[in-house]
């Protein structure tokens, strides 16, 4: 267990999963917290990272910062996706090893995993196939961050370890009705379609992919947990280790929402990867495991969405 006084950097505290970690580390009594909005400091400025993390010199970091979407907002916006997390990731990571921090814990995504990879999917399928198209620029760039953790600890002996989360939700998340991710586009386009007495919902696709949701409460402790206990070369899957059809996550959605009406899918729309679930048993061997069931997550997070609404705080 890491000093409660230790000075530890959580990069992208404003994130959903930087404010998450946030929590975590203050409700298990960590008193020295460093963080710095994107204003105060631009992760793309290397000379300005640099700097910083020589001064400020955390015995940990947790690297949560990245530009992050769903299909539209990747299909878009392609350029940013693959330039910005790959300056922001070299600069923190390079920084580090500068600043000779100690441990720092780089935060990857399920959806870096090969399109067709065997389901479900460990933590070896990395690189083993093609990558999903609407995904490729965010993918390549996560791929080099991971990548960049085991060179450095190969090359310069540094204690830089990564995680693989699975699809996030919860608190903070960002619910823009086209740059999204599905699950907080689907409570907004429930809610919306309540509140204007709508008597249908298109959904994008056929609804048959399956997904896995972790909610990032869940995830904040794996990642403590990880830092406590694991220091070793690759990385580690983050996951619940159940998935759902995108068509049962929307029911679902319907359902906690109130939403009565029909449900209608698009088929124009794009899928996206057929299947996504995580091998969580590396996880699970270091002694960890997701407590919250989807369904009671989905409803303490629209909970929150309705008060994010009424005082006009929702991103996105």
């Amino acid at each position: 267990m890491t000093s409660l006084d230790a000075p530890i950097y959580v990069a992208g505290h404003r994130g959903m999963v930087g404010s998450a970690l946030v929590r975590a580390l203050k409700q298990r009594g960590h008193t020295n917290l460093i963080l710095r909005t994107s204003a105060e400091l631009d992760l793309r400025d290397q000379a300005a990272v640099f700097a910083f993390l020589e001064e400020v010199k955390p015995m940990h970091v947790y690297l949560a910062a990245a530009k992050v979407g769903g299909i539209h907002a990747n299909n878009t916006y392609k350029a940013d996706f693959l330039y910005d997390n790959l300056i922001m990731e070299a600069n923190v990571i390079e920084g580090s090893r500068r600043a000779g921090v100690e441990k720092l814990l780089f935060l990857g995504s399920s959806c870096i995993y090969p399109k067709h990879a065997t389901q479900p999917m460990s933590e070896d399928v990395l690189l083993t196939g093609a990558l999903e198209p609407t995904n490729e620029p965010y993918a390549i760039a996560k791929i080099a961050g991971l990548k960049l953790c085991d060179a450095y600890r190969d090359q310069h002996g540094c204690n830089f370890i990564s995680a693989m989360p699975t699809n996030l939700y919860g608190p903070g998340d960002n619910y823009h009705p086209e740059n999204s991710h599905v699950l907080p586009a689907l409570i907004r386009r429930f809610h919306e379609a309540k509140d204007n007495g709508a008597a249908e919902v298109v959904c994008w696709g056929t609804g048959s992919p399956m997904r896995e949701f972790l909610h990032v409460d869940d995830l904040a402790e794996a990642c403590l947990h990880l830092m406590d206990v694991h220091n070793d070369a690759g990385w580690v899957n983050l996951g619940t280790g159940k998935d759902v059809t995108i068509k049962t996550l929307a029911e679902t959605v319907a359902r906690v929402v109130g939403f009565e009406g029909a449900l209608t899918w698009d088929t124009t729309k794009p899928d996206g990867t057929p299947r996504k679930l995580l091998d969580v048993s590396k996880m699970t061997s270091l002694g960890w495991t997701a407590k919250t069931p989807l369904e009671q997550g989905i409803r303490d997070v629209y909970e929150e969405f309705k008060t994010s609404v009424a005082h006009e705080t929702l991103r996105g």
